[in-house]
């Protein structure tokens, strides 16, 4: 078996064992010392920043480096992080990022790029003509749900998927929706992001057969309780074969759908 990827003992996504494998063979041809090979491996596990302990043995464990959490962080503290992940990684993702901690990232990092659009979500992806699995929809009930669907499709796509959208279809003009079915249907997993009431996921998962992952957002007006009834709605859906994430959380929803859409 080759060691570019070897698939992982606990199903889903590959573990990449290139860069290691790229490492070794090159101590062996001499390119590069055993000093240097220990330093290298040293970080293998983790990198004390001081500040932040970042895994670098996520992404040999789960086939995708580890993932910065930008709310609460600074804007120094989140560009020190994605330097040092770019060290390791091919493809980096900071999600809900502000435009001044893009500056110092872009700064450090021309090449990364910023998606506003996506929630504010700063990438580096450094990958070459990447080979993307089909089968991650996306459907949003409304325009304002938007931000938080695209940074649930930005995630899968960076985790190796090709991904659709289907936006604007809520309940309040249920014809929409029906008028995608085909599309729905060739999906391999789906995720429905909605506000309000939440009534989307309900149903779309009863005119599919394949795995619903439910986003509630805060959109919405009082009593919506910035996405408690959109949450409470979906984890009351009586259509089976649905799974919830946190309010606004695309990024949980996207990780899920690509591991999901990944599987043999």
């Amino acid at each position: 078996m080759s060691l570019g990827v070897i698939p992982s003992p606990y199903g889903g996504l590959p573990i990449d064992f290139k860069k290691l494998k790229d490492l070794l063979e090159r101590f062996q041809s001499g390119d590069v010392s055993i000093d240097a090979v220990l330093v290298e491996l040293n970080h293998l596990p983790y990198e004390d920043l001081g500040f932040a302990k970042l895994d670098h043995h996520r992404a040999l464990r789960r086939g995708f480096p580890e993932v910065v959490f930008g709310i609460g962080k600074t804007p120094q503290q989140i560009a020190t992080i994605t330097h040092s992940l770019t060290q390791k990684s091919d493809t980096v993702l900071v999600t809900r990022a502000s435009e001044e901690a893009f500056k110092l990232v872009h700064a450090l990092i021309p090449d990364a790029a910023f998606h506003e659009n996506a929630a504010q979500a700063i990438v580096v992806d450094r990958r070459v003509e990447p080979t993307l699995q089909p089968g991650v929809l996306v459907v949003t009930a409304g325009t304002s749900d938007l931000p938080v669907a695209e940074e649930a499709a930005l995630t899968a796509y960076l985790m190796g998927c090709s991904v659709k959208r289907v936006t604007d279809v809520g309940v309040a003009g249920v014809h929409r929706l029906l008028d995608h079915i085909s599309t729905l249907r060739e999906a391999r997993v789906i995720v429905s992001v909605a506000g309000m009431e939440g009534a989307l996921t309900s149903v779309l998962s009863g005119l599919v057969s394949v795995p619903v992952i439910a986003v509630p957002t805060s959109i919405g007006y009082g009593a919506s309780f910035g996405g408690i009834a959109a949450l409470l709605g979906m984890l009351s859906s009586c259509s089976p074969g649905v799974s919830v994430v946190n309010i606004d959380n695309g990024f949980g929803a996207g990780y899920m759908a690509g591991l999901i859409n990944t599987l043999p």
